[in-house]
C-alpha cells in the first residue's frame, strides 16, 4: 500500500471514531493544488541538468499552506501528497492558524556541491513563486534540506517579491536571517517532551529507559543526546548505511562526532553492527523511528519488541500495523504530535518574520 493510501486509510478510521462530517472527510480525500516543474540546473562540470520538483498544497482551511521541503532520490508525488495531508493534521493538531502542504525534489544532495545546491534551490524558488508567499504557502525544511537551502529560499523570493515580510515566505532559516532560536532542535524537543509525558502516563520510569532510535540525522540524533541527558539508556541508533547495538548504552555526543569524522555511525567503538530492520526488533523500552515512513509494516510489527513508539518519522508506521501493535498492547504516539515542534517553532518564526 502506497504512502497516501495510508494516510487515507487513516483518514478514515479516524473519521470513524472522531464522528467527522462525511462531507469534510470527502473534501479531504484530495489535495487542493497539485504543482508539478522541471527544475534546470547548471552544473559545475557545465553541463545542464534537470530535476523534478513537487509543491503539493493539501488544504488552507485554518491558513498558509505550511510544511516542508525534501531533497531525496526516492520523492514521488504520492509520498508528498500523503505528506501534505500529514501536516494539514499537524497543524490542526497543534493548534495554529495554517494549513498543510508539503514539497520535495527528486535528487541525491549528497551528489551535488554547495553551488548546485544553491542553484537547485533557487531554480525551485522561480518555479513556484506565483503560488507561494507569507500569506498563501510558508515552505520549511524536511529532510536533506538545511538552514542555510532555507535562507537561499528566502533570499531568492525577496528578489523576486521584495516587501518588507518577504522572508516570512519561508521558516527554518539561521538566524541571522531571521530564523527563531531553538527552531533547529525544535522537532525533537517537543518529541522528548511527548516521550517523557508518555513514559510517566504508563508507569516506565524515565531513568535508565531503553531507547532505539532508527535515524541519526537532525531529529534523531538531537533527540538521541536529550534521551541521555535525561537519565534514559540510549542502546541503539542508525542512519541510511546501518546501526550500532550496545545493551548497556553509550553517549550519543560521541556517536556524533564519530559519525561527523566517518560520515555514517557505523563502526562505532564497543557496539556491535545492526541492520536497520534489525534495530526495530530489539529488546527496548521506547523505540524511536525518525528516518523515512513505512518502516513499521505488518511484516515487522509482530516482531517488535518496544513497548512504547514515538514517531518522530512522518509516517513510520502503517495502517497494518498499527492494528497488530494495538493487539499486542503497544502504544503509539502519533507523527502528528510527537514530531508537532518543529512546526510549532516554524509558526512563531512566521509570525516574528511578518512583523
Amino acid at each position: 500500500m502506497s504512502a497516501f493510501q495510508n494516510a487515507m486509510r487513516q483518514l478514515d478510521d479516524a473519521a470513524k471514531i472522531a464522528e467527522i462530517d462525511a462531507r469534510a472527510v470527502e473534501a479531504l480525500r484530495a489535495p487542493e493544488h497539485i504543482r508539478e516543474f522541471d527544475i534546470s540546473v547548471a552544473m559545475d562540470s557545465g553541463a545542464t541538468k534537470i530535476f523534478k520538483g513537487y509543491r503539493v498544497q493539501y488544504n488552507s482551511w485554518r491558513g498558509p499552506y505550511k510544511g516542508g521541503i525534501r531533497y531525496h532520490q526516492n520523492v514521488d508525488l504520492d509520498e508528498v501528497k500523503a505528506l501534505g495531508f500529514w501536516m494539514t493534521i499537524k497543524t490542526a493538531v497543534v493548534d495554529i492558524p495554517m494549513g498543510g502542504g508539503k514539497g520535495g525534489v527528486i535528487v541525491n544532495p549528497k551528489e551535488l556541491s554547495e553551488g548546485e545546491l544553491e542553484r537547485l534551490t533557487r531554480g525551485y524558488v522561480r518555479a513556484v513563486k506565483e503560488y507561494i508567499g507569507p500569506n498563501v504557502d510558508v515552505p520549511a525544511p524536511d529532510v536533506n534540506t538545511t538552514p542555510q537551502i532555507m535562507a537561499w529560499f528566502a533570499d531568492e523570493y525577496c528578489k523576486l517579491a521584495p516587501s518588507s515580510t518577504c522572508r516570512a515566505v519561508v521558516t527554518g532559516k539561521p538566524v541571522p536571517a531571521g530564523g527563531s532560536e531553538g527552531r533547529g532542535t525544535a522537532t525533537a524537543q517537543g518529541g522528548f517532551y511527548v516521550l517523557v509525558s508518555a513514559l510517566e502516563k504508563m508507569g516506565i520510569p524515565v531513568s535508565n529507559a531503553r531507547i532505539a532510535i532508527q535515524g541519526f540525522g537532525n531529529a534523531g540524533g538531537v533527540m538521541a543526546e536529550l534521551c541521555h541527558a535525561a537519565g534514559m539508556r540510549v542502546i541503539a541508533v542508525s542512519d541510511s548505511q546501518g546501526g550500532i547495538y550496545n545493551q548497556n548504552g553509550f553517549v550519543p555526543a560521541h556517536v556524533s562526532a564519530w559519525k561527523q569524522e566517518y560520515k555514517t555511525v557505523v563502526g562505532f567503538p564497543e557496539t556491535r553492527s545492526v541492520f536497520n530492520e534489525e534495530l526495530l526488533e530489539l529488546e527496548c523500552d521506547v523505540l524511536i523511528p525518525a528516518a523515512l515512513e513505512n518502516v513499521i509494516t505488518e511484516k515487522n510489527a509482530g516482531k517488535v519488541k518496544a513497548k512504547l513508539i514515538v514517531e518522530l518519522a512522518n509516517g513510520p508506521t502503517t495502517p497494518e500495523a498499527d492494528e497488530i501493535l494495538k493487539t499486542r498492547g503497544i502504544v503509539v504516539v502519533p507523527d502528528v504530535l510527537a514530531n508537532a515542534g518543529g512546526v510549532t517553532v516554524s509558526y512563531f518564526e512566521w509570525e516574528q518574520n511578518m512583523k
